[in-house]
């Protein structure tokens, strides 16, 4: 009860004196500020997250979504009014005030799979992979896509050497730049191509556009260090963000990076031909699924958090990565409590006998948030149902189904 209670409180933003009830233990100020300082911490919110997201992966309409292997990572802006060194300025989203930016990563079951607090408005990129090397459950996502994230060929190439497949929405897409990997001209003494070989010389429609050469011999060159810098990244013992920092100089890559500038170009180029490829526009529908349903998120995120005109207060880092990891462990809550219902819906529709196709149920969302209310008193002490509360019935006049889903 006492951390059910703290993780409205942190989630909400309203401070204790909300949830605070004279004559329960469980709810006094001086039980919950124990609780508050030995057991609510962002490890912990992580773990308990972890077993929100295997159950709700589990649930028949959540696998109707997505397997989890797309994922998305978008930023969530807070002003941070007190003066702390974990904020940094922006006069675009947070005025004369300094700030932070709350990184989650989202897959395309709608569970909110990993996050990480950065002062500011940084280079989202150069964050995004920290966010995924440490996840805090569900499968690791092959594709990882974001809104205009600030992008380089050098991302790309780390991210494909840890194969993801970056996949970020271009703002200037009819600039880009698409690059060729071609075979050595001239051939070795005594080397013959084959007719598929000869082909892959000839770009055909693609000719015009591809006019620059990835330069393979600097990834040969590089590529047992490219290797070692994976693994340091895999096993944590470095950040993305510091790494990236250092393989440039004064906006210049070092040869390491320059190899990795390569070997990102192959991956960018791939990305823009699924983006523009007029055939099939599977690919670029998937990704601008996945991104609204991020930007849905961080709609309900900002519904919950509504306390201090949705400020965060903390000074310390700690503290600030507490908060923001209640109130992601409080919105994978809402998204399973949705989604079971959701589900037991369309259980209840199909087996009345309406038809309901599968490409409709794929497109419910379980972030929706119009029967959720923030405000108003906080309730503990209520036991909560064993089982699922009963279904509206349409056909009920308004006030007839108070309290039902």
């Amino acid at each position: 009860m006492s951390v059910a209670a703290l993780l409205v409180a942190e989630a909400c933003n309203v401070g204790l004196t909300p949830v605070i009830k004279p004559g329960e233990p469980a709810l006094s100020r001086a039980r919950l500020a124990h609780v508050d300082q030995y057991y609510v911490r962002a490890e912990n919110h992580a773990a308990a997250s972890g077993v929100l997201i295997d159950a709700q992966a589990q649930i028949p309409i959540a696998r109707a979504w997505g397997g989890g292997l797309l994922a998305s990572v978008g930023g969530l802006r807070f002003v941070v009014p007190v003066r702390t060194i974990n904020a940094g300025p922006s006069p675009k989203y947070f005025g004369c005030k300094r700030g932070i930016t709350w990184l989650n990563a989202v897959n395309d079951q709608v569970a909110g799979i990993g996050q990480m607090v950065v002062p500011g408005t940084p280079r989202d990129s150069l964050f995004i992979l920290d966010t995924l090397l440490n996840l805090d459950a569900g499968p690791r996502p092959e594709v990882v896509t974001t809104d205009n994230a600030s992008y380089n060929d050098m991302v790309f190439g780390v991210f494909a050497l840890l194969n993801y497949r970056f996949a970020p929405r271009f703002a200037d897409l009819p600039d880009q730049r698409y690059w060729r990997a071609p075979l050595p001209d001239p051939l070795p003494e005594g080397v013959e191509l084959s007719s598929e070989q000869q082909a892959i010389r000839d770009y055909g429609p693609l000719e015009p556009i591809a006019r620059h050469t990835v330069n393979v011999a600097k990834i040969a060159t590089q590529w047992p260090d490219m290797l070692r810098v994976a693994g340091s990244l895999v096993t944590n013992q470095v950040r993305a963000y510091d790494l990236l920092r250092m393989f440039g100089r004064d906006g210049h890559p070092t040869p390491l990076g320059q190899a990795f500038v390569e070997y990102g170009r192959i991956a960018k180029t791939l990305h823009l031909l699924a983006l523009v490829d007029p055939v099939d526009g599977t690919y670029q529908r998937r990704m601008n699924r996945q991104l609204t349903v991020q930007e849905s998120r961080h709609r309900l995120g900002r519904k919950i958090c509504h306390g201090n005109r949705g400020q965060i207060r903390q000074a310390y880092r700690e503290g600030q990565e507490d908060q923001l990891a209640a109130l992601g462990l409080v919105l994978n809550a809402v998204v399973l409590w949705n989604t079971r219902y959701l589900n037991a819906i369309v259980e209840h529709l199909r087996s009345s006998g309406q038809p309901l196709r599968d490409e409709d149920v794929a497109r419910l969302s379980p972030l929706g948030h119009a029967h959720l209310n923030c405000l108003g008193r906080y309730a503990f002490t209520t036991q909560p149902p064993e089982e699922l509360r009963p279904l509206r019935d349409p056909n009920a006049r308004d006030g007839e189904d108070d309290g039902e889903f």
